[in-house]
């Protein structure tokens, strides 16, 4: 008997618990035995051939099982298994990640502002002038962007671009620190460039409004010497590692849901990539996002202030930065653990043979296509609006609508006589619907109620629709008087 580890967007599928037991000798059988135990985990771990998915890794301890004996590992009582599913070489020296220019001086304003700076060894004169001479580029300027950037301006990092192309919205201020109440509806990097102004004006700010593409990311990030990925969404991730790998630049990694963060430093010249830990994204909608699932508000400042010690590091060639490390972080429990990456050989970024040595399309390659115009009539075999379905309640049809949020999402709001099932409890309760009925799938956006509709529609269930907008298009358009989360 041996104990495993469950991470946060897992726990759905095993009554919420972040820990089971399960029996085995090896790895493989202590999989089986789990997905025995919690059968919808299956589809999350294992593809349709039975193998285990590439965006799930499994560690014993902290070594990763791929570089062991995979699932014929060994396993003992008293070690520690760990699932680390995608959510989704040496310190280098400041000439590693800068380029050859000149040291600013400093003026006398800033021997001030940085007067505990310069009287640290690790960091001093010299050092701080690195700082000032160096140039970071931050990708997002909402939850892991704020602490990033702001830290970094107060440390004195010379120049700070920004990518990020929306608006300040009320849902931002729990966590955004950079922007505040009179900044909704601003763009956020408008919002941003006051903050970091006010900050420390001495720190030259660039903003690109645009979206990060295959077709501007290498232009962008050629002028900077680290890249500070505070994306929230696969493709983009698996982007800024591609063009951090094949312009050589550091790329200081940082992922959050709900009470749960990651951290590494990814694409320095002896150090594994992003790719070496997930060769391949997960399919859409599987892994939830911060704005399905939520986040501890101080989450991102938390895992964002690692982000920017990190960079800094870089900048001095100071300390030993998170290179070949994976660091979680746990804020519930407040534990942090460390777990051992390697470069992966036949990584196909920065492998010995290469095979991506370009920009790819991201969105292809995450399995996402770029959405269509919509239809004037959205209604087909699988999808109902929120206005369809009003209607045809209106006429006193008989539909079953399922909420398949989390209990504490359907007290915010719902639709009235929807019964509340969570998605994962679906596979365990499907039993509890009527097969012949009609059913209207129902969350707070469509992406969890298009899975639970796929897997009832797997079950044999032939009347199966998704409300599409979820409980938000409800509200827009047929009751403005619930609120909105």
């Amino acid at each position: 008997m041996a104990k495993i580890l469950i991470p946060t967007p897992l726990r759905p599928y095993t009554d919420k618990r972040d820990a089971v037991d399960a029996s085995g000798t090896t790895i493989g059988e202590l999989l089986a035995d789990l997905t025995r135990q919690h059968e919808g985990l299956k589809a999350h771990l294992y593809n349709d051939q039975g193998k285990l998915r590439s965006f799930v890794n499994v560690y014993v301890n902290d070594e990763d099982i791929r570089y062991l004996q995979k699932e014929q590992t060994p396993v003992k009582s008293d070690d520690t298994v760990s699932i680390i599913p995608s959510v989704a070489g040496g310190a280098p020296t400041a000439e590693d990640v800068r380029s050859v220019r000149r040291q600013p001086d400093l003026t006398g304003d800033e021997y001030k502002r940085y007067s505990r700076h310069l009287i640290m060894p690790e960091v001093g004169l010299d050092g701080q002038k690195k700082l000032k001479a160096a140039k970071v580029l931050c990708i997002g300027a909402g939850g892991l962007g704020s602490p990033v950037a702001m830290y970094l301006a107060a440390a004195g990092v010379g120049t700070l671009g920004i990518v990020d192309f929306d608006t300040v919205d009320f849902s931002n201020l729990q966590r955004q620190i950079l922007h505040g109440t009179p900044d909704v509806g601003r763009p956020k990097l408008a919002s941003a460039k006051d903050r970091l102004n006010a900050l420390n004006p001495n720190v030259h700010v660039e903003t690109y409004e645009t979206a990060l593409t295959s077709e501007n990311a290498l232009q962008l990030f050629e002028p900077y010497d680290i890249i500070v990925d505070g994306t929230d969404n696969f493709p983009t991730r698996y982007l800024v590692n591609d063009a951090c790998v094949i312009l050589g630049k550091p790329n200081a990694y940082g992922s959050i849901f709900r009470f749960e963060g990651q951290a590494s430093v990814f694409a320095t010249k002896e150090g594994p990539c992003y790719r070496c830990l997930y060769p391949e994204p997960p399919p859409p909608g599987l892994v939830p996002s911060c704005a399905e699932g939520g986040v501890l508000g101080v989450l991102p400042g938390l895992l964002g202030v690692i982000q920017a010690t990190e960079a800094i590091k870089l900048i001095l060639g100071a300390g030993e930065p998170l290179i070949g490390r994976f660091l979680i972080v746990d804020a519930l429990r407040m534990k942090f653990r460390e777990l051992k990456l390697r470069k992966d050989p036949d990584c196909p970024v920065c492998g010995t043979h290469p095979t991506v040595t370009k920009l790819i399309d991201y969105e292809q390659f995450c399995g996402i296509r770029p959405a269509a115009p919509e239809p004037a009539i959205v209604n087909t075999a699988t999808d109902i609006t929120p206005t369809e379905l009003k209607q045809r309640l209106d006429r006193g049809e008989q539909l079953q609508i399922v909420d398949v949020r989390e209990p504490h999402e359907y007290q915010i709001n719902r639709i009235p006589g929807s019964t509340l099932i969570p998605l994962g409890d679906i596979p365990k309760r499907y039993n509890e619907l009527d097969p012949d009925a009609e059913l209207v799938m129902q969350c707070k956006s469509g992406k969890r109620s298009a899975q639970a509709a796929e897997f009832l529609r797997a079950q044999g269930y032939k009347h199966v629709l998704n409300l599409t907008g979820g409980i938000l298009a409800w509200i827009d358009q047929v009751d403005p008087s619930q609120p909105k989360y």
